[in-house]
């Protein structure tokens, strides 16, 4: 998204989103810090740690919903050969992480 449009539409709601879950994220992270440093029950950090990493996936499909619902969709209507390479490159973010 170019500034024009960010500047006329505001944030794209996706952004807002995915901003607001990283935020609570960071709390996540901070407490997981802090119970290391008190030392906590390990299993307690370990559900903790699955919680944010959980949070953190859930923003990346929302990051990759959006990019499918534009940029993917638009090189499929556009440019075959365009949208060849963007599925190359979806396969490649699916083939090393977990969304």
């Amino acid at each position: 998204m170019n500034a024009d449009t960010t500047e006329k539409h505001g944030p794209h709601p996706v952004n807002t989103r995915a901003l607001r879950r990283l935020g609570i994220i960071e709390g996540q992270l901070k407490g997981i810090r802090r119970m290391i440093e008190e030392e906590k029950y390990c299993i307690d950090i370990l559900t903790q740690i699955s919680a944010a990493r959980a949070a953190l996936n859930g923003v990346g499909k929302l990051i990759l919903r959006r990019h499918i619902e534009q940029c993917f969709s638009k090189a499929i209507h556009n440019d075959g050969r365009q949208s060849t390479e963007m599925i190359d490159e979806l396969m490649e973010v699916f083939s090393r992480e977990e969304l």
